[in-house]
C-alpha cells in the first residue's frame, strides 16, 4: 500500500487473509493497540473500521468551507512535555501533533445566570475557587487534596489491569484496593463530606459532562480523574483533531498493516474458546492469532461473539447490569466572520440552568420543554492557530446538550437521512434552543451564522455502533469500577479488549485502554514504554 498515514476503503483494498493481529474500530484506543503491537511486537496488524473514515471521535468531518471535529474538544496534561500524557500522545504519534495551550480560563461555567471561571493551574484555581466561595477555604483545600489523592492511588489500579494474569491474582486485590475506596463512592457521597454548600458542590462538578454523568450516579474516581486531568489547563491539537490518527496510521503500515474503512465486521470467530479470526459483513473472513476489539464491551460481547459460548455468561449478566452512558445532541455552526473579530478567545462555556445537575437532568428527563440540562459550548476554531489557514474569514463552534437516549430510541433502527418528517421536526425545534442559548451566552455570532447541522443519539448510533447513542461507552459508575472482568482480557483466549471500556472514558482514557491492550497481547508491560520516544526505525 502507497500513501503512508492513509486508510483504505475495504472494497479497493488488497488484503492478504491472514494476519499477525487484527483490530476492530479504528477509535484512539483501536489505533494505539495496533501502532503499539506495530511498533513494540513487530505486528503486521490489520485494522477493520465500519466507518467510511478512521479515527472514531478523533475524526473530523467537512462542509463547504467548514469543518468540525466530531469527539476531542480539549486534552489536559499536554502543554508539560514532561507529563506522562504529553509523552504518551507524543510516542504513538511519532511526535508529530502540535499542540496549542487555550487561554488560561479553560472553561467558564454559567449556573443561573452567575460566572465562575475555571483557571489554569492548581494554586489559580484554588484561589479563585476561594474568590468565589471566601467561606469555604478548608472545604476546597480537602477537595484539592482528594482529588489528587485518588490519582495518586490510581496508577496501581490500572497496573493490575497490565501485569500478567497469576500476578494480578495474587497481587490485584492490593493493587485495585486503595482506588476502590474511592470509586465504589458517588461524587456526591465524597462532596457531601467535604462541603455542605450546594452552590459550591455545583462548580466543582460543572464539568461532569467530560464523562457523562451527574454526581449522584458518578463513580468519584472518574470524577477526580477528570478534574484532576485538567488542574493545570487544557490544550488542542494544531490542524484538529483528525491530525492524530494521520499520525498513528505510519506506525501500523511501516509494520506492514494497515487500516481500512467502509469495512463492517458481523462476527469474531472462534474455535474452543479461542478467537481465530473475524468474519466480514460480506462473508469473507480474515485470520489471526490476537484479536483486540475497539467495539466496546457490550458490542464486542453481545454483538460479535456467538450465544453459545458458556464461559461468557457471567460476565455478560455483569455487563448487562451497567447502564450505557449518556447520549447527546451537537449542533456544528459555522460562521461567515473570523473568531478575532468576534471576539472568540477558545474559553469553553458549560451553562446550566442551576446548581442541581441531578435536578436538572431529572427534570429535562420527564419533560423535554423543561430548561435544557446543560448546553457546552466549544469554539474550535479558536482553539486551533491553523484553522484561519485552512478556511479563511471562518469560524466554528460546537453547541452540545446531553439527554437520555430514549428521546429518540423509536428512530434507532431507521436508516441515515431517511427518520421521517417527526424527527426532522424534532430536531429542528432542538436546534432552534440550542442556537437560542448560543446567541444568548455570545450575543456576538448573532447574524453571522452561514450554516448548522445538528447530530443526535441516533446519528452517534449510526456512525459510531453504540447501541444507545452513547458517547463514553459503559457508564463511570461505581458499580462499573468493581467489575474486575472489565479489563482488556476476555474469557475468550486471544481476544482482547480496548478502548476507553477497558480504562475511562474520553480520548486519553481511550488511548490508555489502547496502551493496556497492547501490553496484555504482547506479555509485556508498556505503560514504561509510552513515556519514552520511539525507538528508531
Amino acid at each position: 500500500m502507497a500513501d503512508p498515514g492513509k486508510s483504505y476503503s475495504y472494497k479497493q483494498a488488497q488484503l492478504a487473509e491472514d494476519w499477525d493481529a487484527i483490530v476492530i474500530g479504528s477509535g484512539i484506543g483501536g489505533l494505539t493497540a495496533a501502532a503499539m503491537l506495530s511498533v513494540h511486537g513487530g505486528k503486521r496488524v490489520l485494522v477493520l473500521e465500519r466507518h467510511y473514515v478512521a479515527g472514531g471521535f478523533t475524526h473530523s468531518f467537512h462542509r463547504p468551507g467548514y469543518e468540525w471535529d466530531v469527539g476531542l474538544h480539549y486534552i489536559g496534561q499536554v502543554q508539560d512535555q514532561r507529563s506522562a500524557v504529553r509523552r504518551a500522545f507524543d510516542h504513538i504519534t511519532d511526535g508529530e501533533v502540535r499542540w496549542s495551550a487555550m487561554p488560561e480560563v479553560y472553561d467558564r461555567a454559567v449556573i443561573d445566570g452567575r460566572i465562575f471561571d475555571l483557571t489554569a493551574g492548581i494554586e489559580r484555581f484554588r484561589e479563585g475557587m476561594k474568590q468565589y466561595f471566601p467561606s469555604e477555604g478548608k472545604s476546597i483545600d480537602k477537595y484539592i487534596r482528594t482529588v489528587r489523592a485518588v490519582n495518586r492511588v490510581s496508577g496501581l489500579y490500572y497496573a493490575e489491569k497490565v501485569i500478567p494474569a497469576p500476578a494480578a491474582a495474587l497481587a490485584g486485590s492490593l493493587l485495585r484496593a486503595p482506588f476502590l475506596r474511592w470509586a465504589k463512592r458517588t461524587t456526591l457521597e465524597v462532596l457531601e463530606n467535604i462541603t455542605a454548600n450546594r452552590e459550591l458542590i455545583g462548580v466543582l462538578t460543572a464539568q461532569w459532562g467530560d464523562y457523562g454523568l451527574p454526581p449522584s450516579r458518578s463513580s468519584f474516581a472518574i470524577h477526580a480523574t477528570i478534574a484532576g486531568h485538567y488542574f493545570a489547563g487544557a490544550s488542542y491539537p494544531v490542524g484538529g483533531a483528525s491530525t492524530i490518527a494521520a499520525a498513528i496510521l505510519p506506525l501500523i503500515e511501516r509494520g506492514g498493516g494497515a487500516v481500512v474503512t467502509s469495512a463492517e465486521v458481523a462476527e469474531i470467530t472462534c474455535c474452543e474458546e479461542r478467537a481465530t479470526g473475524v468474519r466480514m459483513s460480506d462473508g469473507r473472513e480474515f485470520r489471526a492469532p490476537i484479536v483486540i476489539s475497539d467495539a466496546g464491551a457490550t458490542n464486542t460481547f453481545e454483538r460479535l461473539l456467538p450465544r453459545d459460548i458458556p464461559v461468557l455468561g457471567a460476565l455478560r449478566r455483569e455487563l448487562g447490569t451497567l447502564p450505557s452512558s449518556t447520549a447527546h445532541l451537537s449542533l456544528y455552526v459555522g460562521l461567515n466572520e473570523t473568531d478575532s473579530t468576534l471576539g472568540l478567545t477558545g474559553t469553553n462555556l458549560w451553562v446550566y440552568p442551576g446548581f442541581d445537575h441531578d435536578e436538572n437532568l431529572q427534570r429535562f428527563a420527564a419533560n423535554q420543554e423543561s430548561p435544557l440540562p446543560v448546553v457546552y459550548m466549544s469554539f474550535p476554531s479558536s482553539k486551533d492557530p491553523d484553522f484561519s489557514r485552512r478556511h479563511p474569514g471562518k469560524s466554528t463552534i460546537e453547541v452540545i446538550t446531553l439527554l437520555p437516549y430514549d428521546a429518540f430510541e423509536r428512530w434507532g433502527g431507521q436508516r441515515w437521512k431517511h427518520r421521517g418528517e417527526e424527527y426532522d421536526l424534532l430536531k429542528q425545534q432542538l436546534a432552534a434552543r440550542l442556537r437560542h442559548e448560543l446567541e444568548r451566552q455570545v450575543p456576538a455570532v448573532a447574524g453571522h451564522i452561514d450554516y448548522a447541522e445538528l447530530s443526535t443519539p441516533v446519528s452517534t448510533r449510526h456512525f459510531m455502533n453504540y447501541g444507545r447513542g452513547e458517547i463514553y461507552g459503559i457508564a463511570s459508575t461505581p458499580a462499573r469500577y468493581a467489575i474486575r472482568e472489565l479489563g482488556a482480557r476476555t474469557p475468550i483466549r486471544n481476544l482482547y479488549l480496548t478502548g476507553q471500556d477497558v480504562a475511562s472514558p474520553g480520548i486519553v482514557g481511550a488511548m490508555y485502554g489502547g496502551v493496556i491492550s497492547a501490553s496484555v497481547a504482547l506479555g509485556k508491560n508498556l505503560m514504561g514504554a509510552v513515556s519514552k520516544p520511539l525507538p528508531q526505525s
